[in-house]
């Protein structure tokens, strides 16, 4: 009990890793509409100012492996924490644009490390038979990480509504943007201080040759007898990784392989393609497209994180007794149906001013010009906004885009929240956790390395575009044809996995090699512990 505790303890502080990289990553959706109008952005700009975090991050993912096997685990992980902190910092103060990317970039080198470097730590020191629970920590504290993001959002923005004279004196409503990027340097600090009662990887000393401090270290993890075994077993797998050549990318792409990298793209391509990031990352965003005001879009932004992390929970509890392609059969199936109902909400959708919606304005907006508006139908969302724009002029839409949508706008907003809380909940049981858990077991021993490391890249890149572009398809293409293609995407890859993909519970890494791919001469597996 002492060594499962001990090692659940370490386990909790490297995942703080996982906790950071959520809020860092969600944060930035109670930005969006402030940085917006304070640096005068266009839609492709503000979608750069999201994305470019993901950039940097995949940059990170290929380099954090490399660099954590000369420097360790642990000072890796401390360099991170270190990168959070001066982010934070770094957009918390941002004179002007170039500033805010420029600091949100280090953070996505952070973000990288992170999602690359500390589950591989809590693997690598965790015994066998707890391995699997421990490695979830970090999938766990992402999803937190998402959930106290959305939730200080909100509370930073209700302090700047504030009487309090503290709270004024803060000036939360003025720097409230700042607020919500600067707070993550608490987490940060403390993360980089909690490091140092984390000790070093034993298999990374194992690599070292510093077998003497590798099983001290695993001698606080399990029995003295197994210590010994695990050090012993790591000694012949690395002998065997050493004889083995380094594999060139053209590997991925022989015949035998054909299958399960087809299998492996378009599920990565999948789990970004329909939009997660896009809800994620721009949450009030698209409830303020329902109308119901900015106050009321925080709120339901929380909601997506309390979704978000009840259904991750729900799907490591099932992942082993459901199965994979079950829960992603479901799982992309309520992704499909959600992503049509809001097309359908946001179509179904009209709006139309009357006077006493218009008086009820803020003073800011020139009430004259919108009076010749009134008692016009509008059928969907982008004719409504460039009449707006050519009454007020784009600046005054931009500003106060949330109020006159609000005061025109006749849709189900209920039904729209439902649609985007069923499809975080389809994904977080589904694509969300599945996806990674297929990687590791599709791929044959002799290349999964590389395969993992080539799909992941995918998915990094194509995450990186949708959040790009969600801004400039909402101005262009409007709410409804927005989340009509995410549906569309959803429903072919739906097709494809009811074809294509196999289902991979119960089944040992050999047995699905020979189910799956055929091994060329001379390619042996590598000793499994």
């Amino acid at each position: 009990m002492g060594k499962n505790y001990y090692i659940t303890l370490v386990a909790l502080i490297v995942a703080l890793g996982g906790f950071l990289m959520g809020f860092d990553a969600s944060v930035i959706s109670g930005v969006v509409k402030f940085i917006e109008l304070e640096f005068d952005l266009t839609k492709l700009e503000l979608g750069w100012a999201v994305s470019s975090l993901t950039l940097t991050a995949t940059l990170a993912m290929l380099a954090a492996g490399p660099l954590s096997d000369f420097f360790g685990r642990k000072k890796v992980l401390s360099f991170v924490a270190f990168l959070y902190a001066i982010s934070a910092i770094g957009s918390a103060l941002a004179p002007d644009y170039l500033t805010l990317v420029i600091a949100r970039m280090i953070g996505g080198l952070g973000v990288g490390a992170s999602l690359i470097i500390a589950p591989m730590y809590i693997a690598e020191i965790a015994p066998p038979e707890i391995r699997g629970r421990m490695v979830s920590f970090n999938q766990l504290n992402i999803v937190i990480g998402i959930s106290v993001a959305f939730f200080t959002n909100y509370l930073i923005l209700q302090l700047g509504q504030s009487e309090a004279a503290w709270a004024q004196a803060m000036k939360f409503d003025e720097y409230n943007w700042r607020w919500m990027l600067g707070l993550e340097t608490l987490p940060a600090i403390l993360y980089f201080f909690a490091l140092f009662a984390v000790p070093k990887s034993p298999r990374w000393l194992a690599m070292k040759g510093r077998y003497d401090e590798a099983l001290v270290v695993m001698r606080k993890a399990t029995s003295e007898e197994r210590a010994r075994k695990i050090i012993e077993s790591v000694k012949q797998s690395l002998s065997a990784a050493s004889s083995q050549a380094r594999l060139p990318l053209r590997e991925l792409f022989q015949p035998a392989l054909r299958l399960v990298l087809s299998i492996g793209i378009v599920v990565a391509v999948l789990q970004q393609i329909t939009g997660i990031n896009s809800v994620f990352f721009y949450a009030p965003m698209i409830f303020e497209q329902s109308g119901i005001g900015t106050d009321a879009s925080f709120v339901q932004a929380i909601l997506v994180g309390l979704v978000n992390l009840v259904f991750t929970v729900l799907a490591i509890a099932l992942i082993d007794k459901l199965g994979r392609k079950p829960l992603l059969v479901v799982g992309v199936a309520g992704i499909a149906l959600c992503m049509f109902l809001l097309a359908y909400s946001f179509q179904a959708a009209t709006y139309q001013l009357s006077t006493e919606s218009v008086e009820s304005l803020p003073a800011e907006i020139p009430r004259e010009k919108l009076m010749t508006l009134t008692g016009t139908l509008f059928e969907d969302d982008l004719s409504y906004k460039q009449a707006l724009k050519e009454k007020l002029g784009e600046d005054i839409v931009q500003n106060f885009e949330s109020e006159l949508i609000s005061a025109a706008a006749d849709m189900n907003a209920w039904l729209i929240l439902g649609g985007i809380l069923g499809f975080v909940a389809f994904f977080a049981v589904s694509l969300g956790p599945v996806m990674w858990v297929l990687f590791s077991e599709l791929f044959p021993n002799w290349i999964r390395g590389l395969a993992i490391s080539f799909v992941g890249l995918i998915n990094s890149a194509v995450s990186f575009l949708v959040q790009l572009v969600f801004p400039w398809e909402l101005q262009n293409f409007g709410s409804s044809t927005t989340f009509l293609i995410y549906g569309v995407f959803a429903a072919l890859g739906l097709v494809f996995i009811l074809l294509k993909v196999p289902e991979t519970k119960g089944k040992s890494l050999e047995e699905l090699e020979k189910l799956l791919v055929k091994v060329p001469a001379g390619k042996q597996s590598l000793p499994q512990e």
